[in-house]
């Protein structure tokens, strides 16, 4: 009974710090969100302007020149038992020189949006770590929800139950031994 109240005590202390620490996250989530947000509509205006300015097919022209390989490695790290992603990659903002294309064929409005987009991609994968975490932290919250729960209000009752109908049981056994005791000592006199 005491290791169901302990166990059922722990449990909450988890529920609660897995929740406040689901809160901290999500706050960091609509800043990272926000500021993503922000740099692609930076990255789109100057990209228009770009097309304007240099016509379509020379920006496609220019975006082509400028792909790279992407690496990107995802380990695991742990919040209270809870496994979440560390997206681990290097900077993608590049100088406008490492891009591939010729600067004075382009315009400045192309290097300004490259840099806005690489600038978002950056956070695009900021905010997928953020997200996975935010995730595993509510799939977690919500089991040890269901465990507290089931412990308060299934467990914990039951033993209960038990306990009463045992010491109940205990106490019969008592009082029928007290009465056989006495017929016993009744009868021997």
């Amino acid at each position: 009974m005491k290791l169901a109240e302990r166990g059922h005590e722990l449990l909450e202390e988890k529920r609660d710090a897995l929740i406040t620490e689901f809160f901290d996250v999500l706050d960091r989530l609509e800043d990272i969100r926000e500021k993503m947000e922000e740099r692609l509509k930076e990255a789109f205006k100057d990209l228009i302007e770009a097309m304007a300015v240099m016509g379509t097919p020379d920006v496609r022209k220019s975006a082509n020149a400028a792909t790279r390989d992407i690496e990107v490695d995802v380990d695991m790290r742990s919040i209270m038992g809870v496994g979440v992603p560390v997206i681990e990659f290097e900077d993608f903002e590049r100088k406008a020189t490492e891009r591939g294309y010729s600067l004075h064929q382009t315009s400045s409005k192309l290097d300004e949006a490259s840099k806005e987009f690489e600038t978002a991609l950056n956070t695009v994968l900021e905010l997928a770590e953020v997200e996975s975490t935010v995730k595993s932290l509510a799939k977690e919250i919500e089991k040890t929800k269901r465990r507290v729960n089931s412990l308060e209000h299934v467990l914990i009752p039951r033993l209960e139950e038990a306990k009463e109908y045992i010491e109940f049981r205990l106490a019969e056994m008592e009082r029928e031994d007290f009465f056989r005791l006495k017929r016993i000592k009744a009868k021997m006199r």
